[in-house]
């Protein structure tokens, strides 16, 4: 399974961003799909999951209300859409895969800059 990320740029504060995440491969495998993220000198976080199947979402407490993740299994892709930016939000996003058998991929990363 390949993951390309796309959508990542410069945005002002208050402002939206919507990423998009392209899946090829083994699609098949695939039970969830997720996006995490890494400030500089930060780990890595969870910030939202998406089920496959059910399309069951899960986020964390800091983009909830803001943030939508969604997924189109038609075009196997994935979405996070970020509104009301905050600069604690800059960070680089990754896609994030795990088959049925909890094997993760991870795509490169696209970096979201919230500039106040």
């Amino acid at each position: 399974v390949q993951l390309v990320e796309s959508g990542g740029g410069l945005v002002q504060v208050g402002g939206s961003q919507r990423l998009s995440c392209a899946a090829s491969g083994s699609i098949f495998s695939i039970k969830a799909m997720g996006w995490y993220r890494q400030a500089p000198g930060k780990q890595r976080e969870l910030v939202a999951t998406i089920s496959r199947t059910s399309g069951t979402t899960n986020y964390a407490d800091s983009v909830k209300g803001r943030f939508t993740i969604s997924r189109d299994n038609g075009k196997n892709r994935m979405y996070l859409q970020m509104n009301s930016l905050k600069p604690e939000d800059t960070a680089v996003y990754y896609c994030h895969a795990v088959r049925t058998d909890e094997y993760v991929y991870w795509g490169q990363g696209t970096q979201v800059t919230v500039s106040s």
